[in-house]
């Protein structure tokens, strides 16, 4: 069975994600698994896709960086796949694990992705320091003490901290760093 795997990381992106699903259905894809979220949150649709492939099918990505965040990610899903006599078939680097030399490429490929991306975070991180030298960067707008306080009044009624981010309509980590910062343990 042929499964494919589609991913954008907005919902924004749905042209994007629209030219991935045409190509997984173009190369007869049996199921195709999709999603739209970062690659760094939970990827549950991979999850599905990872868990329903058996022995003798092949995973399908139109794209690499669709599939995995870093080589170590890559690698993980990868021997994953093998565990299970799957092979992963990726379309714009015409790659499969299948042979020795598609496993070669797929590792030196996924070592140049991680280093460009790394070099990327250096860059955005001189950048900000050189934004907060010259006062341009301001970083997180404070919290408002009436919010503050809104947490940890509601935080002691011992409702789930998923409950008070909804009721004030903030996100839940930010529940937590309050939470952190007023060094409250509830």
């Amino acid at each position: 069975m042929i499964v494919g795997y589609a991913r954008t990381s907005t919902i924004e992106q749905i042209a994007g994600l629209e030219a991935q699903l045409k190509e997984l259905r173009s190369i007869g894809c049996d199921k195709i698994y999709q999603e739209q979220i970062s690659s760094v949150a939970e990827r549950c649709q991979l999850k599905a896709a990872m868990d329903f492939v058996r022995e003798g099918d092949i995973l399908v990505v139109a794209k690499l960086d669709r599939l995995a965040r870093s080589v170590a990610d890559l690698v993980t899903i990868v021997q994953s796949l093998e565990k299970k006599n799957v092979s992963l078939r990726i379309l714009n680097l015409v790659i499969d694990t299948n042979t020795p030399t598609g496993k070669l490429m797929l590792t030196m490929l996924g070592a140049i992705g991680q280093f460009e991306r790394e070099i990327m975070l250096e860059r955005q991180r001189e950048g900000i320091a050189k934004a907060k030298a010259a006062g341009k960067f301001k970083g997180r707008k404070p919290l408002d003490r009436e919010i503050i306080k809104e947490v940890l009044r509601l935080c002691k009624t011992r409702i789930t901290r998923k409950e008070v981010a909804s009721r004030l309509e903030i996100g839940e980590a930010t529940v937590y760093r309050v939470l952190k910062e007023t060094k409250t343990v509830l």
